[in-house]
């Protein structure tokens, strides 16, 4: 049998019924004994049909239980693996943004220089030194 061990187990069970109760009649309308002998056999094939269906539904039952719970530990590791895996990318995020950053304000501050540098030569030194602004305080990551 497969997985899906519910339809097919209910399937089963469902013949099994069918065909107990189809030979119980056969039996009772070919049976060469009294209808009282036939009546009682009928009646105790019926109760032992009874008890062996229930025995196999309660099996199915405690199958499918167990099954569910096996599939309920997958998701729950799964799912606690994709958070893993989210918490180590944004943090391999952050990690580059800062890297990102401070290149960025390095060469910022590298171009500003040049600039001034620039600047200072071309005026040929006219108007001496020229100060270069505050530097913005940095937004909070």
């Amino acid at each position: 049998m497969s997985d899906n061990g519910g339809s097919e187990t209910g399937a089963f069970l469902a013949g099994f019924i069918v065909g107990g109760l189809v030979g119980a009649a056969t039996a009772l309308i070919l049976a060469p004994q009294s209808g009282e002998r036939t009546r009682t056999q009928i009646r105790e094939k019926g109760i032992e049909l009874r008890d062996r269906a229930e025995d196999l539904a309660e099996d199915a039952r405690v199958r499918a239980e167990r099954l569910a719970e096996e599939a309920r530990v997958r998701a729950e590791e799964a799912a606690e693996e994709a958070r893993r895996r989210a918490d180590e990318l944004q943090q391999r995020g952050r990690q580059v943004y800062q890297e990102q950053r401070t290149r960025l304000t390095g060469a910022v501050e590298e171009g500003k220089k040049a600039a001034l540098r620039k600047k200072e030569e071309l005026l040929g030194g006219q108007a001496g030194k020229v100060e270069l602004p505050a530097q913005p305080a940095e937004p909070a990551a």
